[in-house]
């Protein structure tokens, strides 16, 4: 009880910091995350452990990623690219269907890419086109975050749902066809929330350009399909990676598949994309790799965003070695819910330490040794717990989170919105999708 009193305490401490007294997100996360840590009895050295490991390891693993893909998109502004796709891409979807232009990406997208980084890269898509528009960016950048989070815990090759389907014996080909039955009228209430609700509240997409820059720029912009290729290719070449590590190994284990397991690395596949973004600008010129070209402005937009997100990481840290995922898990687990009882189990532990993909593992790992007296010994019954456990990963995002602060960041959405947006966002698509799940099982079970 004390761990949970804790966890709501300390949102509630980032909140008040953040949007009362205008105390910067990422002092806020550590000064939060050490109490957490002193406030529930953890050894000092654990506390002080968890906040490196924390904040190292979410800068390690999408650190370079969020460079890359802030580089990329300062390219395609810079050069006028990114008007000249959201000029193409209207004349095809219409001006009022950007939401529903961003989820269907974003669903596409994150299937193969985890979610933070498909934000990152599709972000400066999602600006453009939302300037174009003249909406607001928070209901299109809700439509792209949500519908990016829902193949990310609900359709396998995304890593989460392939181990929690390992840890619980699922069939994975069952998993993929229950999951994409499922995450279709997921993505659609997640478009409606977006369209309907997010989009009231208004973000200028980039208040620093006017109507008549944009103009000027499409003057000497790239063509819109040059302008694609430096976001295209490296979803590409990540989608390759993913087809070439599937179990029956399409193209082989040797060299080729070494190879495009290489070049499919989120890493170097975005740094591809870097260099063709390169060829974008009708003149280019070396000092736009300086410091005080458009490299070095997009380094200095890149490290708040890596500064703030790594916070979140060690606040999620803290958090997951205190125990308060066993702790939720644990008192969840008596519950005769049937089918509700692993979403309830995942959304605890989701909320209480922010990784998704923890959710996932961990509410499998524990769901496991009960699957038999549960009565879920099927193999229907095995991947509808899955995409239970799936369902309990969307609830909710927040400030332990790393995609809650990339997606406040990246829209200039104040704390207090996103949760206002985001949080509560994750959190009707996350009942959605348990909603759906439930009725299935009631036919299926």
């Amino acid at each position: 009880m004390l761990l949970i009193i804790l966890i709501i305490l300390s949102v509630l401490l980032i909140v008040v910091a953040t949007s009362k007294f205008r105390v910067h997100p990422f002092l806020a996360l550590l000064f939060v995350a050490l109490f957490f840590g002193l406030a529930s009895g953890m050894p000092l050295d654990t506390i002080v452990q968890s906040i490196n490991d924390g904040f190292g390891k979410t800068i390690g693993s999408i650190g370079i990623v969020i460079i890359a893909g802030v580089i990329i998109g300062t390219f395609l502004e810079q050069s006028g690219g990114a008007y000249a796709m959201a000029n193409r891409i209207l004349k095809l979807t219409g001006k009022k269907q950007v939401p529903l232009t961003m989820s269907i990406i974003g669903y596409f997208v994150s299937i193969p890419v985890f979610a933070d980084s498909g934000f990152v890269i599709l972000s400066p898509l999602n600006k453009a086109l939302s300037k174009e528009a003249k909406i607001s960016l928070a209901g299109s950048a809700s439509a792209l975050v949500l519908g990016l989070s829902v193949t990310h815990v609900l359709v396998p090759p995304t890593p989460g749902p392939i181990a929690a389907a390992g840890i619980l014996e699922a069939d994975l080909g069952m998993v993929i066809m229950l999951g994409v039955l499922t995450s279709i009228p997921v993505l659609l209430v997640g478009w409606l929330y977006a369209s309907k609700i997010a989009s009231r509240l208004y973000i200028d997409p980039d208040p620093e350009i006017s109507p008549a820059e944009i103009e000027e720029k499409l003057k000497t912009a790239p063509s819109a399909f040059k302008s694609f290729i430096p976001i295209l290719l490296p979803i590409f070449l990540i989608v390759l990676k993913s087809v070439s590590d599937f179990p029956t190994t399409p193209f082989g284990t040797g060299m080729s598949k070494e190879i495009i397991g290489f070049i499919g690395n989120p890493v170097v596949a975005l740094m591809i994309g870097i260099l063709i973004a390169f060829t974008l600008p009708k003149k280019f010129d070396t000092k736009m790799l300086s410091t005080t070209g458009w490299v070095g402005k997009a380094l200095q937009n890149a490290a708040i965003i890596i500064l703030i997100t790594g916070a979140g990481g060690a606040f999620g840290m803290v958090l997951r070695n205190s125990g308060i995922a066993d702790v939720m898990g644990e008192s969840l687990s008596g519950m005769k819910i049937g089918i509700l009882l692993p979403f309830l189990i995942a959304a605890a532990i989701k909320s209480a330490q922010g990784s998704s993909t923890v959710s996932l593992i961990t509410t499998a790992s524990l769901i496991a040794p009960m699957m038999v007296s549960l009565g879920f010994d099927s193999t229907m019954a095995r991947a509808l717990v899955v995409l239970s456990i799936g369902a309990g990963s969307l609830v909710v995002s927040h400030a332990n989170d790393s995609m809650f602060w990339i997606f406040t960041q990246m829209t200039n959405m104040t704390v207090k919105q996103g949760f206002r947006i985001h949080t509560l966002g994750t959190l009707v698509i996350g009942c959605a999708a348990a909603l759906i799940i439930w009725t299935m099982s009631l036919f299926l079970l």
